[in-house]
């Protein structure tokens, strides 16, 4: 079959060859300096970089978080802002946790979590602040009326304006880094970073002023505003903002599996899903309207059940990338890139963690120890991405690089497979029944023998390649999966072309000899 990257590439104007004896002639063509027509826009070429585009972010975000912190002190005072501060911090390590944990199967970089979180705590209350406030007063202004300016701007501009704010930090990740952004569980994940970072610099200023009221009343105790204050948004309800933005990061999450042909679906999911996020916030913020058991009926009716609802969505959804791991890698274990239990392994939570132990107490020093698990770990994230991107490609949501991106992800584990293969095959043995060794992470790595006989841990070897098998063992790995031949586990069987995207023929995801 042909391969429909090459027939795009083929199709692009062919480039024009120099020959040597016009090259004087090409040269002498050339305008002078002062007389070219065509200059260059430098500001173009300077923002293709990585480290400006990196630089300007990270200082639009300092001098809004400078900004931010300048207004919430104003309001709270000095004593106000230190007792906010250090209220407002107790959930965050919590939520963070919470949401990291969900992201364990492919683990998202770093960087967009901490972009995700600087955002919402930096730009997005600012814009929270600014917005609001002026769009109260201009109702107050033109009706004449602060209670009821008041009352409208908590129920109708508040929603709108902070889950827009937050949904931009969303947007921005869909839209610029689209290959980490693969699915159901990053939109949660993002979304909810942003939120937990919003709702943090938000209770600072609650939690600061409800302290400088109790300043000026004398109260203290349980029965201050400040306990009240932190007993409704730390204890009560600390998953408030990131549930409404959730919401928002589900639409994108399922326009990221959709289709590219459905661009209608791809463009009204986030909308839905913001909408949906606007309407919830506004129900939260004006249930006090409903009475004086409306917070308390809202609660429990509404936002309990919403909170149960997408806890379950997010925990299926993590169960659903392990799912596709186990449905879509045995193709590349029948061609030859992956050993035949690695795709068992890889779909459990337990024998992953299990490999990555194995590998650490396999070698002889800590040093190579945490560079063996840290390779581990790379390569149970590349398989994941590889096996995403694979499901993607099965229902039309990638494009026409796909070919180049599993030849990417494919070079990525064929790098790490020498230390990571033979700890994720132990991983399935030792998690595929109950016996002696059935167990988790310290005691099942630190006491398993080393499979085959040899591993890599010796203190010449380290854990890189292994020596190559000796002449006579047949196709397949010698001693500690040496080097491989063609076809490590005998002849592969065919395999279907990868969705119409990947190499072409049948048997293009056999490995290569090296």
């Amino acid at each position: 079959m042909s391969d429909p990257s090459a027939q795009h590439q083929q199709a692009h104007p062919a480039v024009p060859i120099l020959h040597e004896q016009r090259l004087d002639e090409v040269l002498g063509a050339v305008p002078e300096r002062g007389r070219a027509r065509y200059r260059p826009h430098r500001v173009g070429m300077v923002w293709r970089s990585k480290v400006f585009r990196a630089g300007a972010v990270i200082v639009a975000l300092l001098l809004c978080g400078l900004v931010i912190l300048a207004l919430v002190r104003e309001q709270t005072g000095p004593e106000g802002f230190l007792v906010g501060l250090g209220l407002a911090v107790l959930p965050v390590p919590l939520l963070m946790a919470a949401f990291r944990w969900l992201d364990r199967v492919e683990p998202g970089p770093w960087r967009n979590l901490i972009f995700s979180f600087a955002w919402g705590a930096c730009a997005a209350a600012l814009v929270a602040i600014i917005a609001n406030s002026f769009a109260t007063r201009w109702i107050a202004t033109a009706t004449a009326d602060p209670a009821s300016a008041d009352t409208l701007g908590a129920t109708v501009i508040a929603p709108v304006v902070e889950e827009s704010a937050k949904a931009a930090a969303v947007l921005l990740i869909f839209l610029f880094r689209r290959r980490e952004f693969s699915g159901v569980v990053d939109g949660i994940v993002v979304a909810g970073f942003t939120a937990t970072g919003f709702a943090f610099t938000e209770n600072i200023l609650y939690l600061g002023n409800a302290f400088g009221e109790d300043q000026q009343l004398g109260s203290s105790g349980f029965a201050s505003v400040t306990a009240g204050t932190f007993f409704v948004r730390i204890v009560m309800s600390p998953f408030a903002h990131p549930l409404f933005t959730v919401l928002t990061g589900l639409g994108f999450g399922f326009a990221a599996v959709s289709a590219r042909r459905h661009r209608v679906r791809r463009i009204a999911l986030p909308v839905l899903g913001l909408l949906l996020s606007m309407g919830l916030h506004a129900l939260w913020n004006g249930s006090s309207a409903f009475g004086p058991y409306g917070f308390y009926a809202v609660y429990g009716i509404v936002m309990v059940p919403a909170f149960g609802l997408v806890t379950w969505l997010a925990i299926w959804s993590r169960q659903r990338e392990l799912r596709t791991l186990a449905a879509e890698l045995p193709a590349y274990a029948a061609a030859g890139w992956l050993t035949p239990a690695e795709p068992s392994a890889l779909s459990s939570m337990r024998a992953r963690g299990m490999a990555r132990d194995l590998a650490r107490h396999w070698q002889q020093d800590r040093t190579r120890g945490r560079a063996a698990a840290r390779a581990v770990a790379e390569y149970e994230s590349f398989a994941t991405s590889l096996a995403g991107l694979r499901r993607r490609a099965r229902h039309g949501a990638v494009g026409p690089d796909f070919g180049a991106r599993e030849r990417e992800l494919l070079h990525h584990l064929w790098q790490r497979r020498e230390v990571a293969a033979p700890a994720l095959t132990h991983a399935a043995r030792l998690t595929s029944h109950r016996g002696p060794h059935h167990g988790r992470h310290a005691h099942a790595g630190r006491h398993a023998p080393m499979p085959y006989g040899y591993g890599y841990g010796g203190p010449a070897q380290g854990y890189g390649p292994a020596p190559a098998p000796a002449p006579g063992n047949g196709p397949g790995y010698g001693p500690a999966y040496g080097q491989p031949q063609a076809y490590p586990y005998g002849q592969p069987q065919p395999q279907p072309q990868p969705y119409g995207y990947g190499y072409g023929d049948p048997g293009s995801v056999r490995p290569t000899p090296r």
